[in-house]
């Protein structure tokens, strides 16, 4: 029966405030009568509380701004009101409804939203809400509310970028810090268990992953930990990450070799590697599209003979969401506004032997990119 409540810092009432009224108007400006935001980043961005999802319906109903006459509700269990005590609603000017087992919680939204014909509801609402609401609406169309609620999110304001800089700054403490773990004879598993400690103590709310890649593990660009036993001359990938307080996330790739790499063509690749990575971050500017920084990455790698093992985009945004808008990623025309936000973060895998990556979080400012993490890019050696 029991429920964690998560109890963070949240912004002020008046920049809550603020993003609802942005998200009603979005909600009008792409034709949709209502935006239904199940609990998660989406809705900690907009009421400073991310909540949980359960077989039970929490909902924010947030009308257009053309539907003036109806303001934003909270519908959720009565048994769950405790976890959301902090929420400043009625600054927020959003009613609380409340239902008990044995209510319908959809009708009650429904009724809410009677005569609506197009709603949007949250990208990761769970299939039985999704259904439920469906039922109870009836005739109106579901879309997706990601495609409205991403053009708020995307652009970061001052207080985020903070933050961002923040989470930026203690995971690059865990990364000074590798030489104390990162030694021949010792698990992955056991590497990443001490990261993860480090990570927390470092000032993050947990360890949301820990990828300690060794060897041809490293050839894997979302392997785990394992129980292989590190060698002298493996080529480790260490991407780790998580949330602060705030609940803005931190993302950081380096590249460790223990000793002198085993494999012949470690160096070279990795000056390609290195040389894309730093033109990628440098090409970062408003008004460049998304695309153009995987290009300008991709290019590079491809023209040296190894665009094979490049076998990802360049890069995601984040935020509240460690992924999240905009994705630099071939075909994606975005142009570039400062206050984005987003990880650039080219790799060479070569299967069944080793690989490598960098990654940096970049964020976009009036003339140009700024770096966020700031350990050295080079290939780092451990002599242990």
């Amino acid at each position: 029966m029991s429920r964690r409540s998560l109890h963070t810092p949240a912004p002020d009432a008046a920049t809550l405030r603020a993003r609802l009224d942005r998200a009603r108007g979005a909600a009008a400006d792409a034709r949709t009568d209502a935006l239904l935001v199940a609990p998660g980043s989406d809705l900690r961005y907009l009421i400073g509380q991310a909540g949980g999802s359960f077989e039970r319906l929490t909902a924010l109903v947030v009308p257009s701004a053309e539907a003036e006459s109806t303001a934003p509700a909270l519908v959720l269990p009565k048994l769950e009101a405790p976890g959301y005590a902090d929420v400043p609603t009625d600054d927020l000017g959003v009613e609380l409804i409340t239902w008990v087992d044995g209510e319908d919680p959809y009708r009650m939204v429904a009724d809410r939203l009677a005569g609506s014909r197009r709603v949007a509801v949250s990208d990761t609402m769970a299939a039985l809400h999704v259904l439920g609401l469906r039922d109870a609406l009836g005739a109106a169309e579901q879309v997706l509310a990601g495609p409205v609620l991403r053009q708020l999110r995307m652009r970061k304001d001052a207080a985020e970028i903070a933050a961002l800089r923040a989470a930026a700054e203690a995971i690059d403490r865990v990364h000074a810090r590798m030489g104390e773990w990162l030694r021949p004879g010792r698990t992955e598993a056991e590497v990443g268990a001490d990261i993860a400690e480090a990570v927390v103590a470092e000032g993050h709310t947990c360890a949301e992953f820990v990828i300690v890649g060794s060897g041809p593990n490293g050839a894997s660009p979302h392997h785990d930990v394992s129980d292989r036993v590190i060698q002298r001359g493996d080529v480790v990938v260490v991407d780790i990450g998580g949330p602060i307080p705030e609940g803005y996330n931190s993302d950081c790739t380096r590249t460790y070799a223990v000793g002198q790499p085993s494999e012949p063509d470690v160096a070279d690749s990795y000056a390609v590697l290195l040389r894309a990575q730093r033109e990628a971050v440098a090409a970062v500017a408003p008004g460049v599209t998304a695309q153009h920084i995987d290009a300008t990455a991709r290019d590079i790698i491809a023209g040296a003979g190894l665009g094979e093992y490049f076998i990802h985009r360049t890069g995601h945004g984040i935020g509240l969401d460690v992924h999240e808008e905009p994705y630099l990623v071939g075909g994606n025309d975005l142009p570039l506004e400062p206050g984005m936000a987003f990880s650039v973060e080219p790799g060479v895998y070569r299967a069944g032997r080793w690989g490598a990556r960098i990654e940096d979080i970049v964020v976009v400012t009036s003339d140009g990119g700024e770096p966020l993490n700031n350990r050295p890019h080079e290939l780092t050696v451990l002599d242990s």
